[in-house]
C-alpha cells in the first residue's frame, strides 16, 4: 500500500475511503482487482489439507458465522524456513516474485510502503535491516538468529535492537492473547487484508482475503472466535487493498495483487 509522506505520522491502516480524522485506520492504495483474481485450485472448505511438509492449507468461506471468503496456509516453522525479501524502490508483481525465487513454496505481501516504493517498519533479509521500526503499533513477525520464529505486538513487546535473521513490520494488532485486539469499531471499510498469526502450537499462520474482504474491526473479531478453531495468540495485519497477494506453489493457488510490492515474506523447505 502506498501512503503519501505527509500521511506516514498521522495515520494507521484505513481503506481509501476513509476521512483524515480517523487516524487508527490504515490507508490502501486502492481497493481495485484485477479481472482475473485468483488462479489454481481451490483448497478445502471442511478441513485443513496437507499441500507440502510443514505446511497446510484451508478455505473459509462465506456463511451465517463466516463474514467473508478466506484462504489460510498453517505453516510448521519446525519443517519450513521463513525468509523475507526486499527490492526497496523496485517492486515486484507476484509473477515476477515468483521468477525470482521459484524454489519458494508459498509467499505473501508484508510490509506497507511508501511512495517510493521502500519498506514502512521493520524488514530484516538475512540479517541485514531496514526501516525504522514500529514500537508504538501493530506487530513483528521475527526470526531469531537461533530460528525461534515469534508475532509479537510492538507495543508490548517492541523490537529493541535485538539480533535477528527475518523479520517484517504491519499494523494494526488483529488478535493479541487471543483476544479480538483491534476494537475501533470505526474500522469497518472492507478491503482486502493480508495477515499473518501464530497459533497455540507455535505455528505460523498467513492468512488473505480476497474479493471484497473485511473491515479491520469484524476482521479481529473473526479471527479470535473460537469456534473457528484458528487458535490464534497473536496476529497482525499486513499490507492489503491492491498489494494484497499470496501464492502457494503445491497448488499454484495465486492471488493476484493490483500494485507491485517491494516485500515480501516466502516459505522454503528446511534444509
Amino acid at each position: 500500500m502506498r501512503l503519501t509522506s505527509s500521511l506516514l505520522l498521522s495515520l494507521l491502516l484505513a481503506a481509501c475511503l476513509t476521512p483524515l480524522n480517523s487516524p487508527s485506520e490504515p490507508v490502501e492504495a486502492s481497493q481495485a482487482t484485477p479481472t482475473t483474481e485468483l488462479i489454481g485450485r481451490t483448497p478445502p472448505t471442511d478441513s485443513w489439507q496437507t499441500i507440502a511438509p510443514g505446511i497446510e492449507q484451508r478455505l473459509f468461506v462465506p456463511d451465517g458465522d463466516t463474514p467473508a471468503q478466506m484462504v489460510a496456509l498453517r505453516v510448521d516453522p519446525a519443517m519450513v524456513e521463513f525468509r523475507a525479501h526486499y527490492r526497496p524502490a523496485a517492486p515486484y508483481t507476484l509473477f515476477e516474485w515468483r521468477e525470482a525465487f521459484p524454489q519458494a513454496l508459498a509467499f505473501i505481501n508484508a510490509n506497507f510502503f511508501d511512495p517510493e516504493r521502500r519498506a514502512l517498519g521493520l524488514v530484516v533479509s538475512d540479517g541485514q535491516a531496514y526501516g525504522t521500526p514500529y514500537t508504538d503499533r501493530g506487530g513483528l513477525f521475527a526470526v531469531d538468529n537461533a530460528g525461534g520464529v515469534a508475532v509479537r505486538s510492538n507495543i508490548y513487546e517492541s523490537y529493541r535492537g535485538e539480533p535477528l535473521w527475518q523479520a517484517v513490520q504491519g499494523f494494526p494488532m488483529l488478535v493479541y492473547g487471543r483476544a479480538h485486539a483491534n476494537t475501533d469499531a470505526r474500522q469497518t471499510q472492507r478491503s482486502r487484508r493480508s495477515i499473518i498469526g501464530q497459533d497455540d502450537a507455535g505455528r505460523i499462520l498467513l492468512l488473505a482475503t480476497p474479493g471484497i474482504g473485511l473491515g479491520l474491526y469484524d476482521l479481529g473479531a473473526y479471527l479470535a472466535r473460537p469456534e473457528l478453531e484458528l487458535n490464534l495468540v497473536n496476529a497482525f495485519n499486513l499490507d492489503g487493498g491492491g498489494s494484497t497477494m499470496l501464492y502457494v506453489a503445491a497448488t499454484n493457488y495465486t492471488l493476484i495483487s493490483r500494485d507491485p510490492v517491494p516485500t515480501i515474506l516466502a516459505l522454503y523447505p528446511r534444509s
